[in-house]
């Protein structure tokens, strides 16, 4: 009973000592006190709270617990408060404050647009003057030259006629657009240094006969966009270097590669090259880059293509990867025809059907080229992979031992990971772009890698 007593009276304690109970506190966190706004919060008829305050005394359960507050419960407080407040803003204000941002900040935007418009106008102005600058230089140089020797004006020119004739896209309208702009809109564009390399190829490339020792030394840092289907030909063996020659050759060899088409593509679907073509099919879609591939005129060019290969080498036949390798010669092809920068976003069935047939046979004949330097690389066993990807480890260890440790240290074999580098010559680790910057230089030594097989060829076997 006397348990009972103590609990009745519990209730009738003073609840300012009582845990839990909580009061809000108005100071630098809270705003001023508000009767019109917190009125839900007291009882009619009380008093503004003053500091310090003190809790009424309580008699029943149901009045302490209207009293107090729970600290999970505080949330709901807040959310109430906020309701109520916003009830009670003026309309006016808040429509007049917004209506300030939004000038400020279109006042902002029209001085960040003219700053932007401002800096434009002053790169073309400057473009423009560099542009005058650089043709008064050329004016005056091709006028030193001519009152110093015009006799070698004049060879040079007739050369330059012949070398325009040996080339197929003379006589195709893509090409001749492509190169009545050049002078006016893609030559101010390069850089001193790029106008300067330019230059040196085009004097190789304008004689009689080029250098081909001259033009591996000039190719070894780049070639100039410009001149690299040319420079790519003659560094493949492709193209003579006698310009007399090279409009024959080029008429002679897309004949032959035709023939070939014609007498050997209708086999694809019989039983011994099914499995060739049914590879190459499968293969074609995986090639890089992404859009260039999906093109239906491109894959039916490439199917051609590596069949005809395949046929015509059955040493090795197909191999996977092999259909990496003639894209960077049919891109550099297309940009022949073409102004775009991107070819990869270039629709290639809108060029004539006389200019895709000479890219398709560029690209074989050259692909082929290539290919025979590197045919190891692809007969039974790839022993040309193997020997590359042993002469990498040794590289290594030599330059950086310390990641030739970890490699070893962990088990990790180089065929694993330098495997595909080899088979596709890093056609698919870097972009396009940089692939064929890199195949610049391979051009450079792919024709005396030949030459020197062959010759210990023959002396082995003398």
């Amino acid at each position: 009973m006397a348990s009972e007593g103590g609990r009745k009276q519990f209730w009738k304690r003073s609840g300012a000592k009582v845990p839990g109970s909580i009061q809000h506190v108005y100071g630098a966190q809270h705003p001023p006190f508000d009767p019109l706004l917190h009125g839900t919060l007291i009882k009619p008829g009380s008093k503004p709270p003053t500091t310090p305050v003190k809790l009424k005394k309580v008699s029943t359960f149901q009045e302490f617990e209207s009293n107090t507050s729970d600290a999970w419960d505080l949330g709901d407080d807040d959310d109430e408060l906020l309701a109520i407040a916003a009830e009670n803003l003026n309309t006016e204000v808040v429509m007049e404050t917004a209506h300030k941002v939004i000038q400020n900040h279109s006042k902002l935007q029209e001085q960040h647009k003219f700053q932007e418009e401002h800096v434009q106008e002053e790169k073309q102005e400057e473009f423009a003057q560099l542009s005058s600058v650089a043709c008064d230089n050329r004016l005056v140089k091709s006028v030193s030259e001519g009152h110093t020797s015009s006799s070698l004006d004049n060879a040079s020119e007739n050369s330059s006629m012949q070398r325009s004739q040996s080339l197929p896209q003379t006589s195709t309208p893509p090409l001749t657009s492509g190169m009545a702009d050049f002078n006016t809109s893609v030559t101010p564009a390069l850089t001193e240094r790029e106008a300067s390399r330019l230059d040196k190829f085009k004097q190789l490339l304008a004689g009689p006969n080029t250098d081909l020792d001259e033009l591996r030394k000039l190719s070894w840092s780049g070639i100039p966009k410009r001149v690299r289907p040319i420079a790519w030909k003659l560094l493949s063996g492709y193209l003579p270097a006698n310009v007399d020659r090279r409009e024959s050759t080029l008429q002679r060899k897309r004949k032959e590669y035709f023939a070939f088409v014609e007498q050997y593509y209708d086999s694809r679907n019989d039983e011994n090259h099914q499995d060739t073509y049914r590879q190459i099919h499968i293969d074609i879609p995986r090639m890089s880059p992404e859009v260039l591939r999906l093109q239906p005129k491109v894959t039916e060019i490439f199917e051609r293509i590596l069949f005809i290969w395949a046929i015509r080498h059955p040493a090795s036949g197909y191999v996977q990867g092999i259909n990496d390798l003639v894209t960077p010669f049919f891109v550099v092809f297309v940009c022949e025809y073409i102004e775009e920068e991107e070819v990869e976003n270039f629709d290639v069935s809108s060029l004539p059907e006389e200019v895709l047939q000479n890219i398709e046979a560029d690209s074989y004949w050259c692909m082929s080229k290539l290919l025979d330097g590197i045919q190891d690389n692809y007969t039974f066993a790839q022993p040309g992979i193997q020997k590359k990807v042993k002469m990498l480890e040794e590289l290594v260890s030599r330059i950086d031992e310390q990641v030739h440790r970890h490699l070893d240290q962990h088990e990790v074999k180089y065929l694993q990971f330098a495997f595909r580098w080899m088979n596709n010559l890093l056609m698919r680790e870097v972009p396009l772009r940089c692939t064929i910057r890199l195949w610049d230089t391979y051009q450079c030594h792919l024709r005396i890698a030949v030459i020197r097989e062959k010759m210990f060829n023959d002396h082995h076997y003398l």
